[in-house]
């Protein structure tokens, strides 16, 4: 068989098999043997939202079964700690059914802190016997109150980036798969977000794609991608695809993951409430979409909760936006653009239009402020100044206007002005979406409103899809682009020159140095951020 068939022929067997009983050939009395089949693994491990005392694993299983982890503190050296430091916990979480695709995950709490563990991590039948295992490790945060030395450890370091299989071009094997992944992984980070478009349900892949320069890349399919998502298991089946990658499976049993969904996990620049126009789908209620895809979204990634820290089945309807504390150095603030967003016009509304919601903007500015971390980091999965445009409309919050703020700018003036009323220091935004890098300057200085304190704002992305930009920018909040690159337009990710993440690294000092590295990690921008005490 050749590699294009068996691409070809990768189908739903990978995606949903029930645990089954085999027969076996007869025994002396003429009566089949059962033999219970063995529980595997079907998508590799993640772990997820890690912080100084908490980590949520997720795994994925063959039929039904109930998940299964063994945590035990290691060394630098990966050895097992004795005496002093020690720690090994068996911990075990929901039952994995064909109700959640046969997903699971374990909220691990009351973690040391500043530790590295191993996990191993398999599921066990009704029997209680294990099946398949995995291994790989993570770390948990330093503590705010350092009682050990290793607990007092302020450094750690993190990679971003966003935009996984878009465009038509995904899993490349010719080429070594989604290289940018592993490119990210051997700057070994503490944990890696992902800024958003986790999947692009809108976006079917082909067997093969003609590039402009005349070459063929070969992508490896499977009978969900093939088309846009529409069922659940059709989105189900998207985030399937993307575990299918030996670089993203590495990555993930090695690097904690903070994921955030933007658009493409629904469709293209979706709200709620909208009808869309597009013949490919026969479902045109974005709002029945989106409860699949964030249903989809949700059993895949290994997102905490505070319920899902309390127990349950980790699968709770829960806020997508939170925070995540790692310590006196760092807290994480993962934000939602798309659940409350306000329909995309041409952004000039007198009143203020919501892409936060109150809610949120609410929950946003009493976190920051009570905020006892150095840097506090917003990610957000829209870039703020950047002109986006959707049609005659935008999609993001600048509205190529350059005054005043109007429409959802007025959203963002009052969280950028809370921040300055209330003292707030060292707070930086992430985001990738648009598809190259970038490095933003937001200054009062050069701006229409003035009543904010200066703030920087880092693009990376994407990493695994079509290149584009630069875009233009809006100079309502007064942004100085100290740094842009970009790759051809929907260039491949063949060459890695085109694919984007960002890199950040805390030393002991608080120094936050950051670095934009293309999808082969070579450095083309760096910069040192020093803490305003």
């Amino acid at each position: 068989m050749t590699d294009l068939s068996r691409r070809n022929l990768i189908t739903g067997s990978l995606a949903t098999a029930a645990l089954a009983l085999t027969a076996t050939p007869a025994s002396a009395s003429g009566a089949p043997r059962l033999v219970r089949q063995r529980l595997e693994l079907t998508s590799g491990f993640s772990m997820g939202d890690v912080s100084t005392r908490e980590a949520v694993l997720w795994a994925r299983s063959n039929g039904r079964g109930r998940l299964r982890a063994h945590l035990q503190a290691i060394d630098e050296f990966g050895r097992v700690v004795r005496g002093r430091g020690q720690f090994s916990r068996t911990l075990r979480g929901a039952w994995a059914s064909e109700n959640t695709d046969y997903t699971a995950k374990i909220a691990a709490d009351r973690l040391p802190a500043g530790t590295r563990f191993s996990v191993q991590i398999g599921f066990e039948d009704e029997f209680g016997t294990l099946g398949q295992t995995t291994s790989g490790t993570f770390s948990t945060a330093p503590s705010m109150i350092g009682r050990r030395n290793h607990e007092a450890r302020r450094a750690q370091s993190f990679v971003w980036s966003g935009d996984t299989a878009g465009q038509g071009w995904g899993i490349n094997e010719e080429i070594g798969g989604m290289r940018a992944y592993a490119a990210m992984r051997e700057t070994n980070p503490d944990f890696f977000i992902h800024s958003g478009d986790t999947i692009y349900a809108d976006g079917p892949i082909a067997a093969e794609v003609l590039e402009p320069d005349g070459q063929i890349w070969r992508n490896l399919v499977t009978e969900e991608v093939s088309k846009v998502a529409e069922t659940l298991a059709e989105f189900r089946g998207r985030h399937r695809y993307n575990m299918l990658d030996e670089n993203v499976r590495a990555m993930y049993a090695q690097v904690p993951v903070i994921a955030q969904w933007d658009d493409h996990e629904t469709h293209n620049n979706w709200y709620p409430g909208q009808i869309i126009d597009d013949e490919r789908y026969t479902v045109r209620d974005v709002n029945v979409l989106a409860a699949r895809g964030r249903r989809a979204w949700q059993e895949y990634q290994p997102i905490a909760n505070p319920r899902a820290l309390r127990g349950g089945t980790g699968f709770e309807q829960a806020r997508i936006y939170r925070k995540i504390s790692r310590g006196p150095a760092l807290d994480l603030f993962a934000l939602d653009m798309r659940s409350a967003k306000s329909e995309n016009t041409a952004g000039l509304e007198q009143h203020e239009t919501p892409i936060l919601g109150e809610e949120q903007l609410h929950w946003l500015v009493e976190s920051l402020s009570k905020s006892r971390a150095t840097w506090k980091v917003v990610l957000n999965d829209l870039p703020l100044g950047v002109i986006v445009p959707d049609g005659k409309a935008q999609e993001s919050i600048a509205n190529a206007d350059h005054g005043a703020p109007l429409g959802r700018e007025l959203e963002l003036a009052r969280l950028l002005k809370a921040i300055k009323d209330r003292g707030v220091k060292n707070v930086v935004f992430l985001t990738a979406d648009v598809h190259y890098c970038a490095a933003h300057r937001y200054s009062p200085e050069h701006a229409a409103f003035k009543d904010f304190n200066e703030f920087w704002e880092f693009v990376a992305g994407p990493v695994n899809a079509g290149s584009f930009g630069p875009n233009k920018m809006d100079q309502t909040f007064g942004p100085t682009v100290d740094f842009s690159l970009a790759g051809t337009t929907n260039q491949s990710p063949r060459n890695g020159k085109g694919q984007f993440f960002g890199h950040v690294s805390l030393d002991d000092q608080d120094r936050f140095t950051v670095s934009l590295r293309n999808g082969l990690g070579e450095t083309v921008y760096r910069r040192i951020l020093e803490p305003v005490r």
